[in-house]
Formats: C-alpha cells, structure tokens, sequence
C-alpha cells in the first residue's frame, strides 16, 4: 500500500547476505552504506531506480550499525561471535581474545576495498555509536558508544567490571564511551572519556502488559509454555530456547534422547536464577531502584551544541559542545514509554522528538488493541534546556499479529519552513508525517509492503529510513534496500519538494543530525508562497501577486530582476503586521530580500 511515496525501487542483498539482518544506513557521495549481520554492503545509489552493489564486506557481527566521516568508516560489534579478524568461524569460548565488541574503523579513501584500520574495544561492546563531528575541531571525530549487552570479564578485557557504582566506581554500568579518532591517524583511536550521564536518575515508571499480551501470556501458561520474569514483566520462554535449555539438562545428566518431565521441572526451578544473572535483580534496599545503565541511540546535532539521548528508561537532553566531556542538561520519562530508542531535533533545535521501541522490535505492537501512546514517539518542546511534553505520534494503520511492528529509526526531510519527518515502523512500513504543529502530528504519505508471511510472524520490516539526495532510502530487515520518492500532494507542493532537494550534504549519518540550509531561489520562494496558500496565511489575491512577480522576475533581465525582487520583497514586509500568519510572511519577504542579493546562478535555480 502505498500513499504520496513513488517506490524507484526494491533491491535484494547478494545471496550470501539472505536471511541475515539488514540494519542500519549511513551515506557518503553517490553511496549508500547498509549495515547487515554478516557484513557492510555499499550501494552506488546515483540511479535511484536501479542500485548497483560496488562491493560487500563479510565481517560478521550484531548489529553493524554503521556510520561515516570524510574517507572513515565505523561499525558496532556487539554480539559475542563478532571476531577481531572478521572470520565467519565465530567463537565458542566464554572468554577469547580474538572476540571483537567496540567500534571497528574501516579506511574507505577507496570505497569499493574496504580496509580495516583498528578495532577499539569496549567492556559493552556496541550495539549502537554516534559521530561528533565538532565544529572546533577539525582535527579529530568524536564517537559515542552505547552498548547494551553484559559486561565482559575482565579476564577477556582489563578494567571491565559490573559491579555497581558503590562496589566499584569505576564500574562498566552506568556510563557511555567517548572515543576520540585523530583523522590523520585513525590507527590511535582510544577511549577518552566514560562519562556518567545517568548519575542520580532513579528506575522510571512503566505501563504494564497490552491486553492481547496479557491473554497470549495465559494461553502459554495453561499450555505448559516455561514463563519468565523480567524487570516485574511476565514472557514467553522462546521454544528454540527453551529446547536448547532442555537439552543441556539432558546432556547434563548423562542423559540421552528426549527431556523428561523431570528435565522440566528441574528448569522450571532453575529459570529465576538464570534470568537474574542475565538481566540482573531489582535492588532489594529501602531506596529507590537505579536508573538506567545505557542509552540506545544518542542523536549529535552539533550546531546546536546538543543531543538527545534515548537512554532506556529516559529520554535526555546533553551538552555536547565540549565533545569529550558530553553533560546531561535534563531528562524526562513516562510511564507510556517501554523502551526510550531513538532520538530527533527539528532543524530549529527547538523540539525533539523520542521513539520509543516497545517490544524490542520483534513483537507486533500495532494491533488495534495496542494503544496509540505506546510504542509510539514522544514530542517534546525544549524551551531553555527544559523538555516539555507536547504530543504522541504513532502511525496510524493497524497491522497484524503476524507483522513485527513499532517506532524505529527515521530522519527530517528538508521542507522549508516544516518540521517533516521520514520514519520507519519495521513491517509497519515508512510513515511521513508533519510535526511543525507539536500538538498535532499528522501523517501525510506512507508505503507498507505487507507481512514477510502472513500466515505466522518472520522478522522483517524497514529498519531505517532516511532522506538523502531528495531520495528516500529505506534498509528492509530481510528483503534488501528500498529507495522512494515523495509526490506532490495536497500535504507538499511541487516547490516545496524542489526546494527540499536545493540541500546538498556531502554524507549522512542521521544519528549526527546535519542543520539543513536552503540556498536563495525562486522555488524556495513559491515553496514559502505554497504553505501560506494551504495555512491561509496570506489573502488569495495576495499570493496570486506575488507569484506572478516572482514569475515575471525569473524572466527579466539580470539587471531588472534585483528591482523586481527588491520591490516584491519591501510589499511583503508592509504586509506582515496584517496578515493571519505574519511569521511566514516575514520569512518570505526576507527569502526573496536573499534572493534579489543573490548571486545569478543562485537565482536561476
């Protein structure tokens, strides 16, 4: 299903790469680099409509998240298979010294041979990072780590520890990593700073179980399926798991063909324990739980000297203009919110907006019974390093209990004078919706390729989706790339998405979120003209004339268009005190004011 989007294409990965997890998206030039289980995959996008492969790169590991700077790669390694030397044998030893979990860094100075430069290990791992770029410094990058699995041994790594922060100070729990690259020498990458951005934050509240959880959890109850606990939080065993468990009993004992009763109930004894050592125990002390111990994402917007951090339990605001030394401004929670994933400004920086990825990703939580306001975003004014709630977004169309379906990860689309934003919802597919009115979100183009099979529940879905080069770049979890066009519609004018595609960025990583400018031109001026036609911003007569100046200074001569340009410009300016949307008719006054001053290749775009 597909409203207001042109899909240009659906590209599957290379057979070797089938049946592993596509993740996430980062650009560079004419490239699009998809991250995926088994390796990095980078698409030569130019022709949108047919993407060419320039090269694969088997490096297994969860979840290759990747990102890019000047001629750098960087991937997460989290997983406990991922190698140092990116052999596909994997590891079977609870300690090793050639398990990889940091941050890899890959010269791409020739992008069709990857090279890998150095790895940089963290006591976490990576299951997600985030590049500074920092205004001041052009001499190195600035990456954020979060990871989110178990501490490692410190037998495997020095220095890592999962003590708490009274047992151990310095203890791996608690705290992000900050990894300083110098560019010359990525080689000498190293961690700088672990700095603990959580530090007096206490356990936030959550909802309970949706009510088609709650029956399904005591349809396996009465079925004999082994229940677990985790954070207060009944679920379903997994079958695979729980047979895997079940056979090591087996084995255990002595054992041979299939687990007995005996073996089940043994298990069923044995679970709570296993649980706690995995997902640890509430604390048992008369004060308040702890807060949580990492964030998911953390999205830089360095222009504005801030980010925004989707920390489990929270979502933060950080002062990241000292790159090394990032400081928590604020943090909010809600009750409303399971899992605090992903975070993005607007371009003004005045709002930012959390996702939150109930479920973790893998559970259909778009059904019609689910409510709107769980696993959904979150919309937030940021008024003086204060957030303030403002709304819920959620895409709108049901889905079914075979579609693994919640907020995930997506980018702001250019549109001048808007705050329009690109999001991908796993088999929910991609929803575009405008947030400028932080009240009331509403969404105004969307494509929904359906359930991988609709007869029982398959991982699948957009992981991501960014704007990038006036294309819509989509990573699909187990059916490859997708790359979409925005049409015109009553939501977006044809100007409005011509002056969306005047931006140009050298790369994108959308978690180190670029500020968008817009150079002087006549569609930026139509596409101002546009929104005050839709809002009634400006009488009809009014835009008419305008419009009809704008077209006849486009055709005149170099030296009558500065007047024409000029005199549209002073008429607006008169114009704003009286009309219903005297903001935007100040902000197109002063873009064709731009304009007239404009250098003529500017003008003539």
């Amino acid at each position: 299903a597909t409203w207001n989007l042109d899909v240009l294409s659906s590209t599957k990965p290379p057979e070797a790469y089938i049946g592993k997890t596509n993740s996430d998206l980062a650009f560079t030039g004419k490239y699009a680099i998809q991250g995926n289980y088994h390796g990095i995959l980078i698409w030569d996008i130019s022709n949108p409509s047919s993407p060419e492969l320039v090269t694969d790169y088997v490096c297994p590991a969860s979840q290759n998240d990747v990102s890019v700077y000047q001629d750098l790669l960087f991937v997460s390694a989290e997983g406990m298979d991922g190698r140092l030397d990116c052999g596909t044998q994997g590891i079977d030893k609870e300690v090793s010294q050639e398990r990889m979990r940091g941050i890899r860094i890959f010269d791409i100075s020739d992008i069709e041979n990857p090279e890998l430069v150095t790895n940089v290990q963290t006591c976490r791992g990576s299951h997600t990072h985030s590049v500074h770029r920092a205004p001041d410094d052009e001499e190195n990058a600035y990456i954020y780590v979060s990871g989110s699995a178990p501490v490692r041994p410190e037998e495997e790594l020095a220095g890592c520890s999962d003590a708490s922060p009274e047992e151990d100070p310095n203890t791996a729990l608690f705290r992000i990593e900050v990894i300083k690259v110098p560019l010359d020498a990525p080689e000498e990458a190293e961690i700088v700073n672990s700095p603990r951005i959580f530090k007096g934050l206490t356990k936030a509240p959550q909802h309970g179980l949706a009510p088609a959880d709650r029956a399904r959890i005591e349809e396996a109850r009465k079925a004999g399926k082994f229940i677990i606990e985790v954070e207060g939080t009944p679920r379903v065993l997994p079958d695979r798991v729980a047979n895997r468990m079940l056979n090591g009993l087996v084995k255990q004992r002595g054992g041979s063909g299939a687990p007995t009763a005996a073996d089940s109930a043994t298990l069923r004894k044995r679970l709570p324990k296993i649980v706690e050592k995995r997902f640890g125990s509430p604390d048992e002390g008369d004060g308040p739980e702890p807060g949580p111990t990492q964030c998911h994402d953390i999205t830089l917007y360095p222009e504005i000297g801030r980010a925004g951090g989707a920390c489990e339990g929270y979502g933060l605001l950080l002062d990241i203009t000292d790159p090394a030394q990032p400081e928590r401004i604020d943090a909010v929670a809600d009750s409303n919110f399971s899992y605090w994933h992903s975070a993005t400004f607007n371009n003004a920086g005045t709002k930012l907006l959390f996702t939150d990825e109930w479920g973790g990703g893998r559970q259909p939580k778009c059904r019609a019974t689910d409510p709107m306001e769980w696993g959904a975003n979150a919309i937030f004014s940021t008024d003086d390093g204060e957030m303030s709630f403002e709304s819920y977004y959620k895409m709108p169309a049901t889905q079914t209990e075979q579609e693994n379906c919640v907020a995930h990860n997506g980018s702001l689309v250019p549109i001048p004078g808007r705050d329009v934003m690109v999001q991908a919802w796993y088999q929910g597919g991609v929803s575009v919706f405008d947030w400028t009115d932080p009240e009331n979100p509403v969404e105004i183009a969307f494509h929904d390729r359906g359930p991988v099979d609709s007869t029982q529940m398959q991982m699948g879905g957009s992981w991501s989706v960014y704007w990038y080069d006036g294309m819509l770049v989509s990573s699909e979890i187990a059916r490859g790339l997708d790359i979409f066009k925005l049409e015109p519609s009553a939501h977006l004018s044809d100007n409005e998405l011509a002056a969306a595609r005047t931006v140009e960025l050298d790369y994108l990583n959308a978690q180190g979120q670029p500020k968008y400018t817009w150079p002087s031109s006549f569609v930026l001026a139509r596409a101002y003209l546009d929104q005050l036609e839709r809002s009634g911003g400006l009488s009809d007569e009014r835009i008419a004339s305008a419009r009809q100046a704008l077209d006849d200074a486009e055709e005149a001569s170099d030296a009558e268009q500065q007047d024409m340009l000029m005199e549209l410009s002073e008429t607006l300016s008169g114009e704003v005190s009286d009309a219903p949307d005297a903001a935007k008719v100040q902000t197109l006054a002063e873009a064709v004011r731009e304009l007239a001053a404009a250098p003529e290749t500017a003008m003539r775009r």
